[in-house]
């Protein structure tokens, strides 16, 4: 972990995009699977991901990855 975060050499676009939660967390789950992280990586974020509001949805991409 560098930073804080988990995964910083998976940059996420965010800025610029539709903020809906369904399309961030689209994008995230995307940039894992093109990063080659295992289906339980990817359903373990999810579920962190999910498991709040909106800010917490936020909070968690940050806390994974490099975010714009």
């Amino acid at each position: 972990m560098r930073n804080g975060v988990k995964y910083p050499e998976i940059h996420v676009q965010l800025i610029g995009y539709d903020s809906n939660a369904f399309v961030i967390l689209s994008r995230c789950l995307e940039a894992m699977r093109k990063a080659g992280l295992s289906q339980e990586e990817r359903e373990a974020f999810r579920k962190e991901a999910t498991s709040g509001n909106y800010d917490h949805l936020l909070a968690t991409c940050m806390e994974w990855f490099d975010v714009d």
